[in-house]
């Protein structure tokens, strides 16, 4: 899942796409570099980030995702409103990508029951202005088993709401009200969400948590965009996990993680399956 900011404030790339055209040719690049799906968001949710109103979020997106659509990608929309969830579906899109889960607009989840949309539900707490302050898994199990009941919750949710089990795809939410144990913690030990019976959706891509990692002698974090190489690492280790999808920015440096993962595992089956015919 390619990644394509309409915005003039989100942390990785925040303005560089703003126009319709720009955000529309970022859109073809990436599909030439390999994406399935294309991902079109018009709200930053970096922490801190302060929300556009719908009218602005509804003319950064809609004119994207109907260009980029009529050209023939898959498309989703990356928005926690409702009404623009339906303008999206309207111009093209066929899957809604809500960080909140459901629970910022309490008209998205029968909006996309209405439309028998795909939907990708993530572990959310708070919107981005205040979502540190929700940073707290002190409960059994700690984050990973607080991630599986919170999003087990939204999974009800949505059942109830009339979204197809077969229609959901779940994601821990790296980042969002998380702090960096919080974030490897949950890379670490995925099984107990994919025990839940959904596909995950995980978007490590360029976040503070890499650029941490790889702090300089001074402490600075790595700069963002210095993160790919730390990114297709953990892509890797995602693809060997068995996620279902990856969202990322560098979908070039993503690909070929994932060549050289899928090259090892027919290798490694191949040369297993040798050592058993000859033994």
């Amino acid at each position: 899942m390619g990644v394509v900011n309409v915005t003039p404030d989100s942390f990785s790339d925040g303005g560089r796409f703003l126009s319709t055209d720009a955000a529309v040719a970022h859109g073809h690049r990436l599909l030439a570099d390999g994406a399935d799906i294309l991902d079109i968001g018009g709200e930053s949710t970096r922490p801190g980030a302060t929300r556009p109103v719908v009218s602005e979020e509804l003319d950064r997106v809609v004119p994207v995702i109907r260009e980029l659509a009529a050209a023939g990608a898959v498309v989703s929309v990356d928005t926690m409103r409702a009404e623009v969830a339906e303008a999206a579906l309207e111009a093209g899109a066929t899957l809604v990508n809500d960080v909140s889960g459901g629970l910022a607009d309490p008209r998205m989840l029968p909006a996309v029951a209405a439309a028998g949309a795909p939907y990708v539900a993530m572990h959310w707490r708070a919107h981005s202005d205040h979502m540190t302050d929700f940073a707290t898994y002190d409960g059994p199990g700690g984050v990973v088993a607080t991630v599986r009941d919170e999003l087990a919750a939204r999974v009800d949710a949505m059942l109830a709401a009339g979204i197809a089990a077969d229609r959901i795809v779940l994601d821990p939410g790296l980042g969002f009200a998380k702090r960096g144990e919080h974030n490897w913690q949950l890379l670490a030990d995925l099984a107990p969400l994919q025990e839940l019976g959904f596909p995950l959706l995980v978007g490590a891509s360029r976040k503070s948590f890499l650029g941490t990692l790889l702090s300089g002698p001074d402490g600075s974090p790595r700069a963002v965009e210095e993160r790919e190489h730390a990114h297709a690492a953990v892509s890797a280790h995602l693809a060997r996990a068995g996620v279902w999808g990856l969202r990322v920015h560098d979908v070039r440096a993503t690909r070929d993680a994932l060549a050289v993962t899928a090259a090892l595992a027919r290798h490694t089956t191949a040369e297993r399956s040798r050592q058993r015919s000859e033994a």
